[in-house]
């Protein structure tokens, strides 16, 4: 044994510093180490989400434009092409609905669906969805298929 491995006790070292507030003879009585005066020094002070100190906030600062319409509906959009390629890959016959869309994931099964033109479809399809685009109701239409909406 030598100097250099001497070690304190378990628990001798790191306590949790002076108690603050109890009695000026503590050396950390009257103000418990708050300082004087202002917010921090009272009870009850938390500091709000984003405070600078009094400067005015980045996200007051930041210029705010265009608008938001919260009435906003969100369509998961389908085009022709994936429809015949469920047709040709994943041997889909005649209908395809909500529940094909979910299960192929397409979609999700609280999404509203809306058909888009893009490609070709030449396979005859009953397709349900909430909406389709005015191309893609004449292509399922002259495919000999029915585009029912929701």
């Amino acid at each position: 044994m030598d100097l250099s491995s001497l070690k304190p006790a378990e628990g001798a070292k790191n306590r949790d510093g002076k108690r603050l507030g109890r009695g000026q003879a503590s050396g950390k009585g009257g103000t418990a180490a708050r300082g004087h005066k202002g917010a921090k020094s009272r009870s009850g002070y938390s500091k709000k989400i984003g405070f600078e100190g009094g400067q005015m906030p980045l996200q007051r600062r930041v210029p705010k434009f265009g608008f938001k319409n919260i009435n906003r509906k969100e369509y998961q959009a389908i085009n022709l092409d994936k429809l015949q390629l469920l047709v040709d890959e994943k041997g889909v016959k005649d209908v395809i609905n909500l529940d094909t869309f979910v299960a192929h994931n397409l979609a999700g099964k609280n999404e509203l669906v809306k058909i888009l033109g893009n490609g070709e479809l030449k396979a005859k399809l009953k397709v349900s969805a909430h909406k389709f685009s005015a191309s893609a109701k004449a292509a399922i239409e002259a495919a000999g298929g029915e585009a029912i909406s929701l």
